[in-house]
C-alpha cells in the first residue's frame, strides 16, 4: 500500500496530507491534462521526469524548510480519491511567511463541485487562526475566470492587475495577471458577520 502522508489539515470533505514520493503518478497524470495546465503553461504537459526530479522534490522541500507552509496532496475523505493539490506557502521570491500565498491545482474531474474554495477557504482559516498571518494573496491570468471566482468565494478581494513578459506566450496574457487578497482584519470582520 502506498504511503499516504501526514494529514495536514481536513474539511467536511476534502484531507489535505503531505505529498510523499509514492504521489508521483498522481502528479504525472494531473500535469498531463492540457485544461488544467492551460493558464499555467499553455496547456503543455509536464513531463513525467521534471515530476519526479523537480516538482515532487520541490514540494516535498518545504516540510522542512517551512514546516507549518508547503504543499499538500487533496484527497476526498469519501473516496480517499486524489484530487489535486493545495498549497500556502511564503512567496517564491523570498515574501514575509506571514503573508503567504494561496495556489490551488485540481483534477479536471473536480471542477464545480466547490472543492477548490473549501480547500482554500480552510486553509486562510488556518493562516490566520493558527499561523500568525498578517494577509494571504494569490494570483492568476486575469482571463482565469474560474480560479477569479475561487478567490472571491474563498473571501478575497481584487487588488491589482499586473502586466509582465513571460517566457512563454498564453493566449489571454495580454490581459494581465490579477492578483486578490485578504488581510486578517478582513477576515475578522467576515468571521464576526
Amino acid at each position: 500500500m502506498a504511503d499516504r502522508g501526514e494529514v495536514y489539515l481536513e474539511t467536511a470533505r476534502l484531507r489535505l496530507r503531505r505529498f510523499t514520493p509514492d504521489d508521483v503518478d498522481d502528479l504525472a497524470t494531473l500535469d498531463a491534462d492540457p485544461e488544467v495546465t492551460r493558464y499555467i503553461n499553455g496547456g503543455r504537459p509536464t513531463p513525467r521526469e521534471e515530476i519526479v526530479e523537480v516538482v515532487l522534490p520541490r514540494f516535498l522541500s518545504y516540510y522542512e524548510r517551512f514546516p507549518a507552509y508547503g504543499f499538500w496532496a487533496v484527497e476526498e475523505r469519501s473516496s480517499d480519491a486524489f484530487v489535486g493539490w493545495f498549497h500556502l506557502r511564503p512567496a517564491p521570491d523570498g515574501g514575509a511567511p506571514d503573508e503567504p500565498e494561496l495556489g490551488y491545482r485540481l483534477r479536471r474531474e473536480a471542477w464545480g463541485r466547490g472543492y477548490a474554495t473549501e480547500g482554500s477557504r480552510a486553509l486562510i482559516d488556518h493562516a490566520f487562526t493558527q499561523l500568525g498571518a498578517r494577509r494571504v494573496w494569490a494570483s492568476t491570468m486575469a482571463v482565469n475566470v474560474a480560479s477569479r471566482r475561487v478567490m472571491e468565494k474563498a473571501g478575497l478581494r481584487h487588488v491589482r492587475t499586473s502586466y509582465g513578459e513571460w517566457p512563454e506566450r498564453i493566449p489571454g496574457d495580454e490581459r494581465g495577471d490579477v492578483e486578490y487578497a485578504i488581510t486578517r482584519e478582513e477576515w475578522l470582520a467576515g468571521a464576526a458577520g
